[in-house]
């Protein structure tokens, strides 16, 4: 059984694999003709979240929100917040649905990264799901 101090040490780690992934998008946001580490052909890449209609949501760069996010998941994790740390997973969760569909079904690409950061942010909800039921059944 996992231990409730391994499921804490894990959310940093990968919040920091995500604040890179973030870096990235938003470097590429940023920068006329960035390098194109993720465009592997016209349905494989980045370029609608960072270039194209997706790379903006209510003016804010969606990258710019993905790494506020994961900014603010590692210091909550690193402070053992339970109820920050799972509010900002579930509502990275959701943001990043929402994004990965807007690319699959309307925009017609898969942007590697943004799968990428997905899988992290599922991850890292479930580990804070588990840690506040740990927490809420130890009360």
């Amino acid at each position: 059984m996992t231990t409730h101090e391994s499921l804490w040490k894990w959310i940093p780690r990968l919040s920091i694999i995500g604040i890179v992934l973030a870096l990235y998008l938003a470097y590429s946001f940023l920068v006329p003709e960035p390098v194109k580490v993720c465009t592997i052909n016209a349905s494989i890449n980045c370029d609608p979240v960072t270039k194209g209609s997706l790379a903006l949501w209510y003016g804010i760069p969606v990258a710019f929100i993905g790494l506020l996010g994961y900014m603010t998941i590692l210091v909550a994790s690193l402070k053992r917040m339970t109820k920050l740390t799972l509010g900002m997973t579930a509502f990275g969760m959701l943001f990043c649905l929402r994004l990965t569909i807007l690319e699959i079904f309307v925009e017609r690409i898969i942007c590697p990264v943004c799968v990428l950061c997905q899988l992290i942010m599922a991850t890292v909800f479930v580990l804070s799901l588990m840690i506040f039921l740990k927490e809420r059944k130890a009360r």
